[in-house]
């Protein structure tokens, strides 16, 4: 009897644990629904008092247009898609680095380079279009990682830090593009007018990835497959293969790793050179999906974007896929609301607010769970400060 009774006692604390975790779930992700509304209904207060002071448009009406050019059509919701497809890619990259405690601040330049490296294989390989396709995104995807190396090799050979390493890279970058493409020996094109823009020639259209759907119906680039096949291989291999295992060792604690055997400078390089060939290889599907040529600005601050969507998944591969169509909605929109005469600087402010809306449930979660840390610490300080009382004599 006292052995059943211990069993039933083990399952029923085993119960109230597993409904103690259910329930902090639950108000965790009701507390995150409500900051999200809180912050979006800010943002889009704050924007439009702000069309109302800049122009003479209506809030509702610039509103409309925003969701008119991301969701209001089938066309509009594959050109959200299209958009958000090189952001997810690039947000991969940033979760891998940083589940090994890399922060990449580097992602436009080496989506830049990657661009760069795609670009050359499209037009300057000789081959069949699918052979091309696939040489057109390993070169990118190469170029991405080489030039996220350079910062591994700053790091780990001469101690320089990796945030200001690939920062100061992404500039380096821009310019490598604006020198390729305005010398005809490599990348400028081929065009007898001498006022064309600095920009490289359209890649062959064999060398596009295929489309599913016309326009002006549903329509979107094949590229999206190749996101969700990456997000599915980055998922399980960070949670279930022993190198996802020492990533996570890695960033929680470096020094306990090395003394495990781990070598650090090795999991690091490589972290960082996927990182990098990841936001190459967004380059490369923006090239053969998108955009087609190679010019200053091509990238639109996708590597930055993507960036951002990882840090507001808080690292959560799976959880990149809403952030990034949120971001791609965002662009997808603002490109239309730009077309209809609103200024540029107004669609910028307006996609910066909802940004920054995004990017506020995370960090207020954030830094309550400190507080409350750093409370139960002090607490617990004060715990063993605490004189013993005097035993009393017999």
């Amino acid at each position: 009897m006292s052995d059943a009774r211990d069993v039933t006692a083990s399952e029923q604390a085993l119960r109230a644990v597993r409904g103690g975790m259910v329930g902090r779930r639950a108000q965790s992700l009701a507390l995150n629904v409500v900051l999200y509304a809180v912050a979006i209904a800010g943002a889009l207060a704050v924007s439009a008092l702000l069309i109302v002071i800049a122009t003479d448009s209506s809030p509702w009406s610039v509103f409309r247009e925003m969701y008119e050019g991301s969701l209001g059509s089938g066309a509009a919701l594959g050109l959200s898609i299209d958009e958000a497809t090189p952001i997810l890619i690039v947000a991969l990259g940033a979760v891998i680095a940083g589940r090994a405690g890399i922060i990449n601040i580097g992602p436009e330049g080496q989506l830049i380079i990657g661009g760069l490296c795609g670009a050359w294989i499209a037009l300057k390989v000789p081959g069949p279009g699918p052979l091309l396709i696939v040489l057109t995104l390993a070169g990118a995807a190469l170029g991405g990682a080489l030039w996220a190396g350079v910062a591994a090799l700053l790091r780990f050979s001469r101690g320089v830090d990796i945030v200001i390493s690939t920062l100061l890279l992404n500039f380096i970058a821009e310019e490598v593009l604006s020198f390729s493409v305005n010398r005809a020996y490599l990348l400028r094109e081929t065009t007898d007018n001498p006022q064309s823009l600095p920009q490289s020639d359209r890649i062959p259209s064999d060398t596009h990835f295929p489309r599913l759907g016309e326009f002006p119906g549903f329509n979107v680039s094949t590229g999206v497959f190749l996101a969700l096949a990456a997000l599915v291989i980055v998922t399980v291999a960070l949670r279930r293969s022993r190198w996802g295992f020492r990533m996570r060792m890695l960033g929680l604690n470096p020094r306990a790793s090395r003394r495990a055997g781990i070598s650090v400078v090795a999991l690091g390089t490589g972290a960082l050179l996927l990182s990098g060939g990841f936001a190459g290889l967004a380059g490369g599907t923006m090239l053969t999906g998108t955009v087609f040529r190679i010019q200053p600005g091509f990238s639109s601050s996708v590597g930055f974007n993507g960036l951002l969507v990882a840090l507001i998944a808080r690292g959560n591969a799976l959880w990149c896929i809403p952030v990034a169509f949120f971001f791609g909605a965002l662009q997808a929109g603002g490109g239309l609301l730009a077309a209809t005469g609103v200024p540029r600087y107004l669609v910028n402010v307006v996609q910066a607010l909802l940004v920054l809306a995004a990017l506020f449930p995370p960090v207020f979660i954030e830094l309550r769970e400190r507080r409350r840390q750093i409370s139960r610490a002090r607490a617990a300080a004060r715990e063993e400060r605490r004189p013993e009382p005097a035993a009393v004599p017999a």
